[in-house]
C-alpha cells in the first residue's frame, strides 16, 4: 500500500471549501510520445500513464492540473479512466484557450463557440458534471505574459459559472493589470504563472495575491536556466543529497505559503522523487545560496537593458 506523505502542508482556495495539499500533479506529460515537445497524441505506454495517476492519489495529491488540449482529449480520458469515480477532496484544475491544429499547433480559441465547446470537452472526457476550476489562459502573450484586455472570455466563463457548469475561475499567464481588471469581473481563485529560482519577475506579485489569499501556481519549475544558474543548482542539490529538480520545488514550496505546486511527469520513479521535494528540509545558508541564481538573473536582465 502506497504510503501518504505530508505534502507541504495545505491551502485552501479563497472563497472555496477546496482545500488542496500544496504539492500537486500537472498532467501535461501524460499526453505524447515525445515529452513536452508537441503533447500531441497518446502516451507510448496508457497503463504506465495511469498508474502515475493513481500513485499520487494514494501518495495524498489531491489538485491535479490538466488540460483537453493536452492531446488533445487524451489526457482527460486517462486522468477519468484512472480516478473516476473521483475522490471526495480531489480538486481538478483546467484550462482553456486554445484549440490544437492537425499538426500539433497550438491555436488561439476564444471566441464565445469556442469557449463553451472547450467547457463541454472538459466535462465530457473528465466525466464531470461541473469543474470545479477553470483557468483561462491569456493568449496575448504566447510565450509571456502580456498586456491585453481578457474581459470578453472572462464574461463568457463567468456566465458558464452562473449556469453551474464552473465552480471557480482562475487565470494563466497574465499580467498584475490583467489580474486586477479580472478580479472586477468575476472572483479570482488562482494565477498560474511562469516562476522559478531563475525567473523572478512575479515576486512583488506573489505577495500580492497572498494577501489577498489567492493561489499562485508557478510553471516550469526549472525552464530557463542559464548554464551558470543550473550548475549552482546542482551544486546546492549534490550538498543536500538531492535532486536539482526537488531542491527547486523546495525553494518553491519555501517561497510563500501561497504557492501550489504541480511538477508532471509520466514515471512513477520521478513522481515519487518530486513528492519527496515536500518533506526537504532547506538551511538558511541553503536558501542564501539559491537566492544569488535569481540574483544572477536580475543583474543580467539589468545589464541588457542599457
Amino acid at each position: 500500500m502506497t504510503k501518504q506523505i505530508d505534502l507541504a502542508g495545505s491551502f485552501t482556495l479563497p472563497g472555496t471549501s477546496m482545500t488542496v495539499n500544496r504539492m500537486g500533479y500537472g498532467a501535461m506529460q501524460l499526453a505524447g510520445r515525445d515529452g513536452n515537445k508537441l503533447v500531441w497524441g497518446p502516451p507510448r505506454d496508457v497503463d504506465g500513464a495511469i498508474a502515475v495517476l493513481r500513485e499520487a492519489v494514494a501518495s495524498g495529491v489531491n489538485h491535479i492540473d490538466t488540460s483537453d488540449f493536452y492531446g488533445p482529449h487524451v489526457t482527460n480520458q486517462i486522468i477519468r479512466k484512472a480516478l473516476h469515480p473521483y475522490p471526495d477532496d480531489l480538486v481538478i484544475v483546467t484550462k482553456v484557450s486554445v484549440r490544437r491544429g492537425q499538426d500539433g499547433s497550438w491555436i488561439p480559441a476564444v471566441s464565445r463557440e469556442e469557449l463553451t465547446a472547450a467547457i463541454q470537452d472538459n466535462l465530457r472526457n473528465l466525466g464531470l458534471d461541473v469543474i470545479d476550476v477553470v483557468n483561462l489562459r491569456s493568449m496575448h502573450g504566447i510565450h509571456e505574459p502580456t498586456e491585453g484586455s481578457l474581459e470578453a472570455p472572462l464574461t463568457v466563463l463567468a456566465e458558464l459559472r452562473q449556469k453551474g457548469l464552473i465552480r471557480h475561475i482562475g487565470l494563466s499567464n497574465v499580467t498584475p493589470k490583467q489580474i486586477a481588471a479580472a478580479r472586477q469581473i468575476v472572483p479570482i481563485v488562482g494565477v498560474q504563472n511562469q516562476y522559478n529560482l531563475a525567473h523572478r519577475s512575479d515576486d512583488a506579485l506573489i505577495a500580492n495575491l497572498a494577501r489577498d489569499g489567492i493561489a499562485y501556481v508557478p510553471f516550469f519549475p526549472l525552464g530557463g536556466f542559464s548554464p551558470l544558474q543550473s550548475t549552482t543548482l546542482s551544486d546546492v542539490a549534490a550538498r543536500l543529497g538531492a535532486t536539482p529538480m526537488q531542491v527547486a520545488l523546495a525553494w518553491l514550496l519555501h517561497r510563500s505559503p501561497n504557492i501550489l505546486v504541480i511538477p508532471g511527469t509520466s514515471s512513477v520513479e520521478h513522481l515519487r522523487e518530486n513528492l519527496q521535494a515536500s518533506t526537504l528540509q532547506l538551511p538558511a545558508e541553503v536558501v542564501a545560496d539559491l537566492e544569488t541564481i535569481g540574483g544572477r538573473t536580475s543583474r543580467l536582465e539589468t545589464t541588457a537593458e542599457r
